[in-house]
């Protein structure tokens, strides 16, 4: 029978070792500027709306504009400190200031200029711009982001995934604002959030596959 020293002699001389993750921070900046180039692409490839630079000069189109890219900051950050195990769970407020600031726009914009939307403007093609838009900004920041955070599986799944998700809905609402005419601000998280609850799911099927 081993003893309890060359148990742990053994142990010890078996580990392999371990590489540290890069600091938080860090990581979420790298996943933020892999959102900018790909909004970048986005707009260069479809372009800006016409009346972008007419709607900057609105306060609210703006406070939108600015709610949406501090959330999506705010987000990133809040996800990648909550990550780790050594992180406070109120690290998942830091988003709520900038998101109140991108709804109470949102619905300042629907009380205000619901009655002068011209339905003749609003085509199915464009319609079907704005989802291509939104598949491929949230896809392939939702992958990357997944994988970046796959450490976080066992420990705070849900919570990582929802705030997560809202940085991919942050990012990609940003993407639709500056290149269509349509708000698809609640379709956008919507859409982030049922994704994030579908990953949540597989992490933790795989979890329990290997334990």
């Amino acid at each position: 029978m081993t003893s309890t020293p060359d148990l742990i002699r053994s142990l010890a001389r078996d580990l392999a070792p371990v590489r540290r993750l890069r600091p938080p921070l860090l990581r979420a900046s790298l996943w933020l500027i892999l959102g900018l180039v790909v909004v970048a692409l986005l707009a260069i490839t479809q372009g800006v709306r016409p009346d972008l630079v007419t709607r900057l000069q609105n306060p609210a189109f703006t406070g939108t504009i600015l709610g949406t890219i501090l959330t999506a900051i705010a987000s990133a950050v809040a996800a990648f400190m909550l990550s780790l195990p050594d992180r406070s769970r109120w690290w998942a407020i830091l988003p709520l200031p900038p998101l109140a600031l991108w709804f109470s726009h949102v619905g300042y914009q629907c009380l205000t200029s619901w009655i002068d939307l011209d339905p003749a403007s609003m085509s199915i093609g464009e319609t079907a711009r704005c989802f291509a838009t939104l598949v491929l900004t949230s896809l392939p920041l939702s992958l990357a982001l997944l994988i970046m955070l796959r450490h976080a599986a066992t420990l705070r799944p849900i919570l990582v995934a929802i705030v997560g998700s809202l940085s991919v809905a942050a990012m990609t609402v940003t993407a639709l604002f500056l290149c269509h005419i349509l708000d698809a601000s609640v379709l956008t998280i919507m859409w982030n959030l049922g994704t994030a609850i579908m990953i949540v799911g597989l992490l933790l099927a795989a979890v329990k596959i290997r334990a």
